[in-house]
C-alpha cells in the first residue's frame, strides 16, 4: 500500500478459482468470484467509478500483487495523479501465459454473500440476484 492510496487486494477465506465482470459502467466495475459460477457467486470486489481497466470480461486463477513502479508511473501520467485504488494481477484468460491486469479507481469494496444467477421462487427474503436475473 502506498501512503496516497490502495494497491494490494486481501481475499478473504474461500474458494475463488472462477471469475467474471457483472457490471461495467462509469459509475461501477464489480467482478464476482467463486469456486463456479454457474449457480451464484460469493465475493464481489466494487470498484467505485473505474478510472482506467484493463481486463478480460471472464477469468480463472487470479494472482493479486503490488503494482510495479513502472506500472504505478504509467497509470499516473495517464491519468495526471496517482489513483486511490490501483490493483494489479495476473489470470487465466484462456490463453498460453497469465494476462497481466489492471484496475485503477477512486475506491474498492470488498463483498462476501451469495448472490444467485439464476431465479428460484423459494429464495429467501433479500436474498441478493444477478442483475440479470428476472422472475418469470
Amino acid at each position: 500500500m502506498s501512503s496516497t492510496g490502495e494497491h494490494l487486494i486481501r481475499l478473504p477465506e474461500g474458494s475463488w478459482w472462477d471469475w467474471d465482470v457483472v457490471t461495467w459502467n462509469a459509475g461501477e466495475l464489480r467482478l464476482a468470484a467463486s469456486h463456479d459460477l454457474t449457480y451464484a457467486h460469493g465475493l464481489e470486489l466494487v470498484f467505485g467509478d473505474p478510472l482506467l481497466v484493463s481486463c478480460p470480461s471472464s477469468f480463472l486463477d487470479p494472482v493479486f500483487r503490488a503494482p510495479s513502479p513502472a506500472e504505478t508511473a504509467e497509470v499516473t501520467r495517464h491519468l495526471g495523479e496517482e489513483p486511490p485504488v490501483l490493483v494489479t494481477f495476473e489470470a487465466d484468460a484462456g490463453g498460453r501465459e497469465p494476462v497481466p491486469c489492471l484496475i485503477a479507481a477512486e475506491r474498492v469494496e470488498i463483498l462476501r454473500e451469495t448472490v444467485l444467477r439464476y431465479w428460484r421462487d423459494d429464495a429467501a427474503p433479500g436474498q441478493r440476484f444477478a442483475p440479470w436475473v428476472r422472475s418469470p
